[in-house]
C-alpha cells in the first residue's frame, strides 16, 4: 500500500515554509506597506504566490479541484521539486526510460540521486520485465514516464503505466508536455484512484506560452501542499500568470492551432516519405516527428548551414533527427533545403 509519508523526506516533513507578505494578508486592494515594495510602478507589487485565479481557470477545464493543482516555473520546476521533496541525495534512486527527456538526468545529477535509466523496447514502449527488479528497492523513490515520450513522439501503452501505479509503492510522475497532441485521455482523470500519481503538464506547446515558462502538476491535495511548502514563494511572476490565463480565456485559438500543427504534420509527414534520404518516420502522437535519415550529422549540419534548425538525436538514436511542425511557410522552406540535399 502506498503511503506518502513513508517517501518524503523527513526534514520536508517538518520544514516551516516561509510566510511571504502575501500569506498573512490575501486581499487584492488596500494601502500596501507590509513587503517593503516600491510604492511607484506598474510591476511593483509581488504576485499571487498560489495563482488562484489561474488555478480556478485550469481547475474548470480539467475538471478537477483547486488543491490538486500546483503551478510552476516551466515543468523543470515540478521535475526538480519532486527530487527535493522525495529524494534524499547520495542514498535514494529515480528511474526512467531511455530515450526520453534530458531533464530527469539533469535533474538528478544536480540533486545527487542516482538515475537509472531502462531502454523502451524496439517500439519505444516500457519493458516490465526489466523493470520489475527495480520495482521492491527502498531506495527507488520517483519513476518519470513521459508520454506522448520525447524523442519517440509516441503514448506509452495504459496498461503498463497501470501497472506501475499498482505494483510501484513510490511516486509515478506522468510527463504530459505533449498530450494536447493526441487523442489519449490525460492520467488527470485518474487522481483519485492512484494516490502516488503526478501529472505534469505545460503551457510552452500546445498553448504557444514557452517564453513564459508556466508547467503545471496535477496531484493528490497531500502532494501538491508538499509542493507548495517547498517552492520558492512567489516561484511564478504576475506577467506569466496573465498570460497563461489570457490564453485560457481564448481556448478557440488553442484548439484551431492544435488542428493546424495536426494538419501540417500530415502534410509533412507525406512530403518527408518521398525522399530518398529518408529512411523511416516514427509515429507520433506529438507536435514533432522523429525521422530517421541516411546520415544524421551531415544533413542536420546541412540545414543549420541553411538557417533551418532542427534537433539532432544521431546520440540517442542512431541517425534520427527531430523535427517540430512548423508554419506552413517555415515546413516549406525545410522540404525545399531537403530535397536540394537529396539531390
Amino acid at each position: 500500500m502506498f503511503k506518502l509519508e513513508r517517501i518524503v523526506r523527513k526534514n520536508i516533513l517538518s520544514l516551516q515554509p516561509y510566510s511571504s507578505a502575501r500569506d498573512e494578508f490575501s486581499g487584492t486592494s488596500g494601502v500596501f506597506l507590509d513587503a517593503n515594495e516600491n510604492p511607484f510602478g506598474k510591476l511593483n507589487r509581488y504576485p499571487d504566490p498560489y495563482q488562484k485565479v489561474l488555478k480556478q481557470k485550469l481547475a474548470k477545464l480539467k475538471k478537477v479541484d483547486n488543491d490538486n493543482i500546483f503551478v510552476g516555473n516551466g515543468s523543470d520546476e515540478v521535475i526538480d521539486l519532486a527530487y527535493r521533496i522525495f529524494c534524499e541525495p547520495n542514498n535514494d534512486k529515480v528511474l526512467t526510460f531511455s530515450p526520453t527527456y534530458g531533464m530527469y538526468d539533469v535533474s538528478a545529477a544536480i540533486n545527487a540521486i542516482e538515475l537509472i535509466k531502462i531502454p523502451l523496447t524496439d517500439k519505444f514502449q516500457i519493458d516490465l520485465n526489466l523493470t520489475n527488479d527495480y520495482l521492491s528497492e527502498s531506495a527507488l523513490k520517483i519513476i518519470f514516464i513521459c508520454s506522448p515520450n520525447n524523442p519517440t513522439g509516441n503514448i506509452i501503452d495504459k496498461s503498463d503505466i497501470e501497472y506501475l501505479l499498482n505494483s510501484f509503492k513510490g511516486i509515478v510522475i506522468i510527463d504530459e508536455a505533449y498530450i494536447d497532441f493526441c487523442s489519449s485521455e490525460s492520467w488527470c482523470t485518474m487522481l483519485d484512484q492512484y494516490p502516488n500519481l503526478i501529472v505534469s503538464q505545460t503551457f510552452s506547446k500546445a498553448w504557444g506560452l514557452a517564453a513564459a515558462r508556466v508547467g503545471v502538476a496535477y496531484a493528490s491535495k497531500e502532494i501538491i501542499q508538499l509542493f507548495n511548502r517547498v517552492k520558492p514563494p512567489y516561484n511564478m511572476s504576475e506577467p506569466n500568470q496573465n498570460a497563461a490565463i489570457s490564453a485560457l480565456s481564448d481556448y478557440n485559438n488553442f484548439l484551431e492551432n492544435i488542428q493546424a500543427i495536426k494538419k501540417e504534420k500530415e502534410k509533412l509527414t507525406l512530403e518527408l516519405n518521398q525522399l530518398d534520404l529518408v529512411m523511416k518516420i516514427y509515429p507520433s502522437d506529438a507536435n514533432f516527428l522523429l525521422v530517421e535519415v541516411t546520415d544524421a550529422n551531415r544533413i542536420y549540419n546541412d540545414l543549420v548551414d541553411q538557417k533551418i534548425i532542427t534537433r539532432n538525436r544521431n546520440n540517442v538514436i542512431r541517425n534520427c533527427i527531430r523535427i517540430s511542425i512548423g508554419t506552413p511557410k517555415e515546413n516549406e522552406i525545410l522540404l525545399n533545403a531537403l530535397k536540394n540535399i537529396n539531390r
